[in-house]
């Protein structure tokens, strides 16, 4: 019987966003995020960059920036949301960000004092939220928006048996925030985005995955097929090295070995 508890972590380990000038993207990060490059992979076509802060908790997630040798451009559409950091006060990070020439977006006080909102250089939307954990502008969520909450939710619960730690429900849409039962705070999570007026979305290009970890990749997609998760690139198709699901809404899911 297939111990799905130490096959498929699902800890997030990153999220991934393409980028069309790699390097002017990397400097980005690295001057007004302090993020550090933690791993560099060159293949024919294209490159991956890992970034981070250089303290994140061992459990925190990277932001993989994917650049394409062949020059193409990105479709954002809708599907994606945002990055959200973490900082100690959303005031004085944005007004550091502002001074550092980071080009102003929605400051706190148009968003309620609360949070704020910058764009890196391809225009991908990262956040700012007040945290009093984890590493300054470590990874805290990223947002996706689903069509149907409910099965949204769901996916997330039984494929990766992730569990609601919050919840926001206003007038017009609702955010639920998913992460592994467990995890620490310093875990990023995903924020399930759901408008109430049944709009539906583009998913774009411009955004690629999230990706989840694993103690074994094969225990672990036998576990995601055992749940009815999607099909889309198993572990053999992948040369042993990773494998992809995607959740109802077209979301990819990478899971790959811790």
């Amino acid at each position: 019987m297939l111990d799905s508890d130490t096959s498929l972590d699902a800890t997030l380990d990153h999220t991934m966003m393409r980028v069309e000038d790699l390097e002017e993207s990397v400097d980005w990060y690295t001057t007004h995020l302090d993020y550090v490059e933690e791993g560099r992979m060159e293949a024919d076509t294209f490159t991956n960059v890992f970034l981070a802060p250089e303290d994140r908790h061992d459990e925190g997630a990277v932001l993989e920036l994917t650049y394409n040798h062949d020059d193409r451009t990105y479709d954002f559409g809708d599907a994606w949301g945002h990055i959200a950091v973490r900082v100690e006060d959303v005031h004085q990070a944005y007004e550091e960000l502002m001074d550092g020439g980071v080009e102003d977006y929605r400051d706190p006080e148009s968003c309620g004092g609360h949070y704020a909102f910058v764009t890196d250089p391809d225009g991908h939307e990262i956040e700012i939220v007040e945290r009093d954990h984890g590493a300054r502008w470590s990874l805290d969520h990223t947002m996706l928006r689903v069509e149907d909450a409910d099965a949204a939710i769901g996916w997330y619960a039984r494929k990766l048996g992730y569990e609601m730690h919050r919840r926001v429900e206003l007038d017009d849409f609702a955010l639920y925030f998913m992460r592994p039962e467990g995890a620490p705070e310093e875990a990023m999570s995903v924020e399930l985005t759901y408008n109430y007026d049944g709009r539906s979305y583009e998913m774009g290009d411009a955004w690629g995955h999230l990706a989840v970890r694993a103690d074994d990749l094969n225990d672990a997609w036998e576990t995601l097929m055992l749940r009815d998760a999607a099909d889309y690139r198993d572990p053999e198709s992948c040369n042993q090295m990773y494998a992809f699901t995607r959740t109802d809404d077209g979301h990819e899911v990478e899971v790959v070995r811790r």
